[in-house]
């Protein structure tokens, strides 16, 4: 198990200590062989054929695990998953939705880096009735697969969230930005700007914002990293459907000093 698995395993110890049936479905996610292989071959598409940043396991990890404090922190803050509104679930639910949909958002990319949203949905639904089958029964296990497809889908840049959970996982998403997501295009020598940008963010800190409910801390060695907020970080807020309830600060030198404040 390498460093991003063990510090972010951390953080699901911490989001997940009350929700033992939450933990259940981390460790079928983590144990399964099927989605283990698509997540590999994920990165064989789209960084050793097609040189995008890494889209496979590590990145899931971090995603699902970034989703779920997104999600404590601006319940705490006062708002209400759209499980919970929509359905009268409990905040256990809505942390599956973030988790799950986290997990699988990118295994489409197994098959394409195009449409791969799309993609993700075909491959995600037969494994969803499988590992979620020995939680849930009914129509509740038809609506929460509904709901975590619908999270997978949203995650694309160009479409709009239409609950919490999805705008949760597409945040997430961006928050896999500093230099661990070039980490193997950066290894294998592959250099773009994204690349460049990438390696210029030391660190994404997720905090409790001073004048919305959710910060985004970008600490950077260097400017270029801004490209990369601004190419990843705004787009995917701007269809997040939370674009209010979030602010984004980059610093440089240790932190110490502003570089810039995003308006969204």
């Amino acid at each position: 198990m390498n460093k991003y698995f063990e510090k972010f395993g951390a953080i699901y110890k911490e989001e997940l200590k009350d929700s033992q049936k939450a933990r259940k479905v981390l460790d079928l996610l983590r144990g399964s062989e099927e989605i283990e292989a698509y997540q590999a071959q994920a990165n064989t598409i789209a960084v050793k054929r097609m040189g995008y940043n890494d889209h496979g396991r590590t990145h899931s990890e971090i995603v699902a695990a970034n989703g779920l404090k997104i999600l404590r922190i601006l319940t705490k803050k006062g708002e209400k998953p759209s499980v919970v509104k929509d359905h009268g679930w409990g905040y256990e639910d809505a942390q599956i939705v973030v988790l799950v949909a986290a997990y699988l958002h990118d295994i489409g990319n197994s098959i394409h880096r195009d449409e791969h949203e799309a993609l993700s949905i075909a491959i995600a639904r037969p494994i969803l009735y499988d590992l979620l089958s020995t939680q849930f029964g009914g129509t509740k296990l038809h609506l929460m697969i509904a709901e975590i497809l619908h999270a997978i889908y949203s995650h694309a840049d160009d479409v709009e969230c239409l609950t919490l959970e999805a705008g949760v996982v597409t945040l997430a998403d961006a928050t896999d930005s500093a230099q661990g997501r070039s980490r193997i295009p950066f290894k294998l020598g592959d250099i773009d700007m994204h690349v460049i940008s990438s390696q210029a963010i030391d660190e994404v800190n997720i905090l409790q914002g001073d004048r919305k409910p959710l910060k985004l801390e970008l600490l950077m060695n260097n400017a270029a990293g801004i490209f990369q907020i601004e190419r990843v970080f705004i787009p995917k807020i701007k269809t997040s459907g939370l674009k209010d309830r979030v602010e984004v600060v980059a610093k440089i030198g240790g932190g110490k000093q502003i570089v810039k404040e995003f308006r969204v």
